[in-house]
């Protein structure tokens, strides 16, 4: 088969949690143009129909899923809604993400534990689930974002809860990739560095730090969300079926240096 025709993801069924906005709304934007139907699952409702209009607009059908992928029950319709209403689930890109800042001394419980629960405890939530209905059908793709900050201390922001909670994530994309192979299941992920997101540009305090990441970087710019894109239609498509458990570090040579 022809190279181009092997990333095509025609009529192939996608979800993205966090797809209301910046990289989810990016992975969103590129499984449609590479043809599959996506589900948009967001915490904002208006978010997530905004995005979902914009794949209709492409010719694709779209679902917009409100959902907390902290909650079990909530992860559970989720699936079920998409599974209902298109019969199967051959991709799933498990995005959803926060983070916290400040000294890890200073660090509140709270804090500690809405990081993990949403990045490492309902990323599991989400693939356990996703897992459950790609084994019958003996044939899916889970993608983790995963970050650079589960490789090394990225600074000069302090977030140990973040980085933490993303090389969790990082040894889960290890660990699923060899367990889930078996049943046609292709786990890998994808981890940036720095990017360019709405989040980030508008942050009080975030955005004073731009100019200091760009000088870090050796290529002296972040990363823009829709340079992802090819990334995240490699490992959904079955160009990507000899990957097993591996993120595609994306950080401009970040961590080169």
């Amino acid at each position: 088969m022809n190279i181009i025709e092997q990333f095509k993801l025609t009529d192939k069924k996608a979800l993205v949690t966090g797809g209301g906005s910046g990289i989810g709304r990016a992975y969103v934007q590129a499984l449609a143009e590479a043809g599959a139907d996506v589900a948009v699952v967001d915490m904002k409702t208006d978010a997530a129909e905004s995005v979902a209009d914009e794949v209709m607009k492409l010719g694709r059908a779209s679902l917009a899923i409100h959902a907390d992928v902290t909650q079990p029950d909530e992860i559970d319709r989720m699936i079920d809604t998409v599974v209902a209403e298109w019969g199967r689930l051959d991709i799933a890109v498990n995005n959803a993400g926060v983070s916290t800042r400040g000294p890890a001394e200073d660090l509140p419980l709270e804090d500690w534990d809405r990081v993990v629960n949403l990045n490492l405890r309902g990323s599991f939530l989400c693939a356990q689930k996703e897992a459950r209905v790609m084994i019958p059908q003996q044939y899916g793709k889970i993608i983790f974002t995963t970050s650079i900050s589960a490789l090394v201390i990225n600074g000069p922001q302090l977030h140990i809860a973040y980085g933490a909670s993303k090389a969790g994530l990082e040894h889960l994309v290890k660990g699923l990739g060899v367990e889930w192979i078996q049943y046609g299941i292709n786990v890998n992920g994808i981890c940036p560095g720095a990017v360019y997101t709405p989040f980030v540009m508008q942050a009080e305090d975030l955005k004073d730090l731009i100019p200091v990441w760009e000088a870090l970087y050796p290529i002296k710019r972040l990363c823009h969300v829709e340079e992802l894109k090819g990334a995240v239609v490699y490992l959904a498509s079955d160009v990507s079926s000899f990957m097993v458990g591996h993120s595609m570090i994306i950080d401009g040579g970040y961590t080169l240096l």
